[in-house]
C-alpha cells in the first residue's frame, strides 16, 4: 500500500558568503539596514518537505506518493522526478505561479539569512486526498495553510491514519487549531524546539499531546530523540555521522524512516532507530537529496550501528 505525503516542493538556492555576517552589518545602523554580499559560490538543490520524504522512503523500498502544488517552473525538478521513478499524479502545476523557493545566504560561522517565497504552496488546498488509490498511510507536512487543514481533516474522515508534521509551518497556526490537528492526527512529530512552541501555543504538556495520539515523536538533534508511546517515553539513539556536511533535509529523512515503520508493522524502537539512521545518514552530505543508498547498505548500516538485522 501507498503512503501519501502532503507537503511542499521547493527549489533551495543556497549562496555562500566567504566571510562574517557580523563584520558587515553595524548593530546601530540596523534600522536602516542596506548591505549586499558578495557570493562566489553558489548552487541549486532539489528540496521541499514532500520531495526530500517521498526521496527517502523510496531508498527504502517504500512506496510513496507526492501530493504537492508547484509552478511553472517545475520543469527540471519534474524531470528529476521522472529520473528517480517517483510519480507525479498528483503534483499539479499552478499557472502564473513559481515553485516554492528558498534562497539562503551563510556565512563563515554558519549563520543564515533566508527568504522563502511559498509560490504555489499557497494552492496547495486544490489537491484533496481523496483523488489518491490505494493509500493506507499519510503525512501532512510543512504547505500551504488552507491545504494543510483540509489535507488533515480528509485525512480523518476517510480513516487514513497520518503523521502530523507542523515544522516551519506551525506559527500559521493557533493554538486551537494546532489541538484539531492533534485530535485528527494519529501520529505527531516535531523537532524540540517545535515541541516547546506546540506546549506554548496549546498550553498542553508533550505528556498530554501524547495521550491523545498513538504516539509523539520529538527529534532532539545530535541528542537523538524521544517516542511517547504506550504510556512511556523510549529513547532513541542517533548513531554518529561519518561527517557533519549539511544539516538540510535532516528532519525529512527521519520522517521518512518514520513512515517506513509505521507501514510496516514495527516495533517503536526499531522505527525509531531507522528513522535517526536516515537522519544521520543524510547529514553527512550537501542537499536534501544527494545521499544515494541501497537496501542492501541500508541494511548493513543498521546492523553495524545498532546490533541487529532488519529486513528492508
Amino acid at each position: 500500500m501507498k503512503t501519501l505525503i502532503c507537503g511542499s516542493m521547493a527549489y533551495d538556492t543556497i549562496m555562500v558568503f566567504k566571510d562574517q555576517f557580523k563584520n558587515h552589518i553595524l548593530p546601530e545602523q540596523i534600522h536602516i539596514l542596506n548591505v549586499a554580499f558578495l557570493v562566489p559560490e553558489m548552487r541549486r538543490e532539489y528540496g521541499g518537505c514532500a520531495g526530500n520524504i517521498a526521496y527517502n522512503l523510496q531508498l527504502l523500498g517504500g512506496q510513496p506518493l507526492i501530493m504537492a502544488t508547484v509552478g511553472d517552473d517545475f520543469a527540471p525538478y519534474a524531470q528529476r522526478l521522472e529520473n528517480l521513478g517517483l510519480a507525479q499524479t498528483h503534483v499539479r502545476q499552478v499557472p502564473d505561479n513559481f515553485t516554492g523557493q528558498a534562497f539562503i545566504t551563510t556565512d563563515l560561522d554558519d549563520n543564515q539569512i533566508t527568504a522563502f517565497h511559498p509560490g504555489a504552496m499557497d494552492h496547495s488546498h486544490l489537491n484533496s486526498v481523496t483523488m489518491a488509490q490505494e493509500v493506507s498511510l499519510g503525512i501532512v507536512s510543512p504547505d500551504g495553510r488552507e491545504g494543510m487543514i483540509q489535507h488533515a481533516l480528509e485525512f480523518a474522515d476517510l480513516g487514513i491514519p497520518f503523521v502530523f508534521d507542523p515544522g516551519q509551518g506551525m506559527p500559521m497556526f493557533s493554538g486551537n487549531e494546532l489541538l484539531r490537528f492533534v485530535e485528527q492526527a494519529t501520529y505527531v512529530t516535531v523537532n524540540d524546539y517545535e515541541a516547546k512552541l506546540l506546549q506554548d501555543k496549546t498550553g498542553k504538556t508533550l505528556t498530554e499531546i501524547a495521550q491523545r495520539v498513538k504516539a509523539l515523536i520529538v527529534t532532539l538533534g545530535g541528542d537523538g530523540s524521544l517516542i511517547y508511546a504506550d504510556g512511556k517515553q523510549i529513547a532513541i539513539p542517533t548513531p554518529k555521522p561519518a561527517s557533519i556536511v549539511d544539516p538540510t533535509g535532516c528532519g525529512d529523512a527521519y520522517r521518512a524512516g518514520l513512515l517506513y515503520g509505521i507501514q510496516a508493522g514495527w516495533d517503536w524502537e526499531t522505527t525509531g532507530r531507522l528513522a535517526s539512521l536516515m537522519g544521520s545518514l543524510k547529514i553527512s552530505s550537501r542537499g536534501g537529496q544527494n545521499h544515494k543508498y541501497s537496501r542492501t547498505e541500508l541494511m548493513d548500516l543498521y546492523k553495524q550501528h545498532f546490533g541487529s538485522r532488519i529486513a528492508l
